[in-house]
């Protein structure tokens, strides 16, 4: 009975808070989610660094790609 109520619960909560972020967004939110992930990196949050190494990554990544693509024959 504890974990059908603690399942229904948690699925209520789930579902009542979906729209928030799409109405925040709407609103005119002025950053970004890679101006706002770049915060999170610098933030003192364990485990933010993380965040930061992904970005490096992700713009190494890029990086290669388009170096890739420039290449002509």
């Amino acid at each position: 009975m504890r974990l059908l109520l603690g399942g229904l619960l948690t699925l209520f909560l789930a579902c009542g808070t979906t729209g928030d972020a799409d109405r925040n967004a709407m609103q005119g939110d002025t950053l970004t989610q890679r101006q706002r992930d770049s915060m999170l990196a610098r933030s003192r949050i364990p485990g933010a660094r993380g965040v930061g190494t992904a970005h490096n990554v992700a713009d190494s990544a890029s990086a290669r790609v388009q170096a890739a693509d420039t290449i002509g024959p």
